[in-house]
């Protein structure tokens, strides 16, 4: 059986693919260059297992057409990764609302046109932005569950790139739901999403540790580079580990009870309060050198904001999630290793 995974290469997707390979499924990855499929497949020691396509441009309508062309009969499932994750833009709609959208219409379009009948099970990479309203996050008497979805309008999630970046994958898990009720009768394919908080964790590869780290992970590495006065920058949210995103893909594609659910994961609340405990607490070569602020007042010992309530999601995955400690120790312990301070 073969799985198909866009964006291969992206943070989440690597380790994703590491599972699959572990696991002995044949996957075939997509990257946006030859450069960086054949880095991959050689990051994987060149896996038999492994093969890649190149897609790049996922806002083409037909971006995904001829790689379901040449191994539709063979793919089973859909693992859609691949979507825009920058703030540094200065158009929402060409740079992220359209490219995320259109990768989610064009992925399932191609399947519709060459593997309805092979595809049994697509898990779309949605996020909790697509679940959360941005405005209410401080407002203490909300809940956010399964069902809650972004209020956002095209037009007003354009208001900046955070925004705009929520509005994207609101719109783009949408776009996959209706696709799925408007085909149903053409498609076999069942789906589910899957939607992270902020995602920490070590990079599958220690290669892939630079001084700028993909959007989430560079919250943690930023604090690890600030001096003692600096001011703590101020936020707060749900917390996963990178590791247990990756199994939540796998097993929502393995378990029938997982068809027609978002899956919210997320193991916690924190601050960037509760990173600098941990931070100062657990690395010697860090302490005085970073700030310490007001131990123990981060979200771990404090009620911030909304509920976040994804029991459902937890209970439908069946495994436990890392905690905060060891997802931001070895976050931390990659990073300090690549600057050769441990």
């Amino acid at each position: 059986m073969s799985v198909f995974v866009s964006g291969a290469n992206g943070f989440i997707a690597q380790h994703i693919v590491d599972l699959l390979l572990k696991d002995d499924y044949k996957v075939i990855g997509s990257a946006r260059s030859q450069e960086k499929a054949e880095n991959l497949m050689k990051a994987f020691g060149n896996n038999p297992n492994l093969s890649m396509e190149i897609v790049p441009e996922i806002s083409k309508l037909d971006a995904f057409d001829h790689v379901f062309q040449k191994h539709g009969k063979d793919i089973k499932i859909v693992l859609h990764t691949a979507s825009p994750f920058c703030f540094d833009i200065s158009d929402s709609e060409r740079d992220l609302l359209i490219p995320a959208v259109n990768g989610v219409k064009g992925i399932l379009n191609s399947i519709k046109k060459y593997a309805a009948d092979t595809v049994e099970r697509v898990v779309l990479t949605s996020s909790y932005a697509a679940v959360f309203d941005m405005a209410k996050e401080n407002d203490k008497s909300l809940t956010f569950n399964e069902e809650s979805w972004n209020p956002a309008t095209w037009e007003s999630c354009q208001s900046d790139p955070i925004n705009a970046y929520c509005g994207s994958k609101k719109f783009a898990e949408k776009a996959g739901w209706k696709f799925l009720e408007e085909n149903k009768d053409v498609v076999k394919f069942e789906l589910t999403a899957v939607n992270p908080v902020y995602v920490f964790g070590p990079q599958m590869f220690d290669r892939d540790v630079k001084k700028h780290l993909n959007t989430s992970c560079e919250l943690v590495n930023s604090l690890m580079h600030l001096s003692p006065e600096d001011k703590i920058p101020e936020l707060f949210g749900g917390y996963i580990d990178v590791r247990d995103v990756a199994k939540a893909h796998l097993v929502a594609f393995q378990k029938s009870e997982t068809i027609g659910q978002r899956l919210i994961v997320s193991e916690g609340r924190f601050t960037m309060q509760d990173v600098l405990d941990i931070l100062n607490e657990d690395f010697p070569v860090l302490k005085g050198k970073i700030p310490v602020g007001k131990e123990g007042s981060g979200a771990t010992h404090n009620t911030l904001g909304a509920t976040l309530d994804n029991k459902k999601s937890k209970e439908l995955l069946g495994f436990k999630f890392r905690n905060l400690k060891e997802t931001i120790d070895d976050t931390a312990s990659q990073i300090l290793k690549f600057e050769g301070r441990i």
